[in-house]
């Protein structure tokens, strides 16, 4: 397939894209700067703002999916869906956060005692972005959460996957590593079983 990556220099997204280029795929990503990214080999550059409509338009054309790993505070839902549409690509895949998972029921760890302040400037539009995908009816969407520690390690392949409630292990530690997660990722891209749903990943 040819995936267009926003985001495709940061920590997750240069690992979805590795991931996506040891299984064949062609692999775009959308940069304002593409002489300062630092990118996979194989990542073929597109200078674009992700954050205006009309650039994003042209560079996501002619492309069968998108995968956002852009911080929320930057890349909102309505204007990245409209961008889809007009371009005519017809899925999206979203790097998720962790916060608008369930802790119990009714409850999401976005609103547990002691969730970090610092933490909240993502957050918090991070629940907004899903909110405003679960309105969305034309784009095929998936929003991928990870687990509460979500940061760079080893690729196992051993993992779990889950719906909306926050996955935690035998010791009750919830983490997945972004070379983990970048499997869960590509494996619904080519195998979607996640449509129009939010879906976790866990150890």
């Amino acid at each position: 397939m040819k995936i267009a990556i926003i985001g495709v220099t940061g920590r997750a997204g240069s690992r979805i894209a590795a991931e996506a280029l040891s299984r064949g795929h062609q692999v775009t990503g959308i940069v304002r700067h593409p002489e300062q990214a630092g990118t996979p080999a194989g990542v073929s550059l597109v200078k674009a703002d992700a954050a205006d409509p009309v650039q994003l338009v042209e560079a996501l054309r002619g492309h069968d999916a998108v995968i956002s790993s852009a911080r929320f505070q930057t890349v909102k839902a309505a204007p990245l869906l409209a961008a889809l549409k007009a371009a005519e690509v017809p899925r999206l895949l979203v790097v998720g956060g962790a916060a608008s998972l369930e802790v119990e029921l009714g409850a999401i760890l976005l609103d547990s005692p002691g969730f970090p302040a610092e933490y909240r400037v993502e957050a918090e539009p991070g629940k907004q972005f899903l909110d405003d995908l679960r309105g969305e009816t034309d784009i095929d969407w998936t929003f991928l959460s990870p687990s509460a520690l979500f940061a760079p390690g080893e690729r196992t392949a051993q993992f779990r996957l889950g719906k909306d409630q926050l996955l935690c292990d035998t010791q009750g530690k919830s983490h997945i590593s972004m070379e983990d997660y970048a499997i869960a990722m590509i494996d619904e891209l080519e195998h979607p079983q996640h449509s129009r749903q939010r879906f976790t990943v866990g150890y």
